[in-house]
């Protein structure tokens, strides 16, 4: 079993939000001040080991305490109650522009920023042509960084980062401002970290990056930790709480503006089925056919309307979409209970388990219902190949 390399311990984090907005407000209240603050918890009771050459992503919602956390781990602010304990020299790119100065060059802050990750001027003196090579702003590097674009401010910092030989290196989401080639590089050293056995974590919006690149995914939502293990399974949770919020707030607009169609049809039914019959979450041969079969009803007469058919991926990723219109068949109004059927003669999909999603859309395209896990169902493919698609090959040497 690996060692921990990062400890957190019943970590909590408690900001105070003032509620006076001038400083005049904060005299006038001094004695009263009780009465215009109040305590927001951005972590609460979070216990988690990392061991040692992991890559593990921090995922969750827009303030749920991905970057508290982060910068917890690297000591950029104390905790409340807890505690953190790491192991090694740590790397982190938490802010665009974090450990720069505007008014020093890009040189003289590569100096700056790499003593403050603890590397001497000798040290640095041997990385600085790596740096400002991997960074790919010679041009600039004596210019006052106040004049950087902001994906130059990454560059630099994300080169600084990773030349320093760190044991952990910690990034937010700074990655997203680069542009593709550089996030390219980025990404690839990435791996080399992930080879050599570095420890990693990773707050990011982008799921899939975080499937692909991580063997551990932490879903943090109101300061907590919700889901801890596989990312595929963690971001499930994930997407099923984001789909969770999307319903509520549908709901919210339609109590506020009421559509009686929208309100009254819906999918009343959805299963999937292999050839052989087998129903419930079927599984299936590679090539061979499905049927899903969807029961819909209206309270009121639907007019103009269509069947959105999908199959994804369990993290959510849409690999076939289709609707009744693209296929040349129009839906007669509907009044009551009908039921639907869609055929997939032959599914060219990569062994792996596969969800069914559905939607009803008004002609305008416009959403009536939405189902993002309406069935679901598995594949059992040869190992002949990797991935979501199916494709027969042959290799041969000439």
């Amino acid at each position: 079993m690996s060692t921990p390399v990062i400890r957190i311990d019943d970590l909590s984090k408690r900001f105070v939000i003032r509620k006076e907005k001038s400083l005049k407000e904060r005299v006038l209240n001094f004695g009263r001040s009780n009465l215009h603050k109040e305590d927001f918890w951005a972590l609460r009771n979070v216990d988690l080991e990392i061991e040692a050459g992991s890559t593990v992503g921090l995922v969750g919602p827009n303030g749920s305490g991905k970057s508290t956390l982060l910068k917890t781990i690297g000591g950029i602010i104390q905790p409340t109650t807890g505690s953190v304990q790491l192991r090694g020299r740590l790397a982190a790119l938490l802010e665009l522009g974090a450990g720069f100065h505007p008014d020093l060059t890009g040189r003289e802050n590569v100096y700056l920023n790499a003593s403050i990750l603890g590397l001497s001027r000798q040290t640095t003196d041997t990385f600085f042509d790596a740096i400002v090579e991997f960074s790919g702003i010679e041009r600039f590097i004596d210019t006052q960084v106040k004049f950087y674009s902001s994906g130059m401010y990454v560059r630099l910092a994300f080169a600084v980062a990773v030349h320093v030989d760190p044991d952990v290196l910690l990034v937010d989401e700074v990655l997203a401002v680069g542009d593709e080639p550089f996030q390219r590089k980025c990404l690839e050293r990435i791996r080399t970290f992930q080879k050599e056995g570095r420890t990693i974590i990773l707050v990011s919006h982008g799921l899939d990056q975080v499937a692909e690149f991580c063997d551990r995914a932490v879903v943090l939502e109101g300061g907590r930790v919700a889901a801890d293990g596989a990312p595929e399974d963690a971001l499930m949770v994930l997407r099923a709480d984001f789909e969770e919020a999307r319903q509520a707030d549908l709901a919210r607009l339609a109590a506020a503006s009421p559509d009686e169609v929208a309100a009254q049809a819906r999918f009343t039914g959805i299963s999937v089925r292999s050839r052989d019959g087998e129903s419930g979450r079927p599984v299936v041969d590679e090539g061979d056919s499905v049927v899903i079969t969807m029961a819909v009803h209206s309270d009121v007469e639907l007019r103009d309307w269509l069947i959105e058919v999908g199959i994804a991926t369990p993290l959510g990723n849409p690999l076939y979409t289709t609707t009744n219109e693209m296929m040349g068949v129009s839906l007669e109004p509907l009044l009551g209970t009908r039921q639907y059927t869609l055929t997939l003669p032959r599914v060219a999909l990569g062994s792996g388990d596969y969800a069914v999603r559905t939607t009803l859309r008004a002609a305008d395209g416009s959403e009536i219902h939405y189902v993002p896990v309406a069935a679901q169902f598995s594949v059992r493919a040869d190992s002949t190949s990797r991935g979501h698609v199916y494709m027969e090959g042959l290799f041969e040497s000439h």
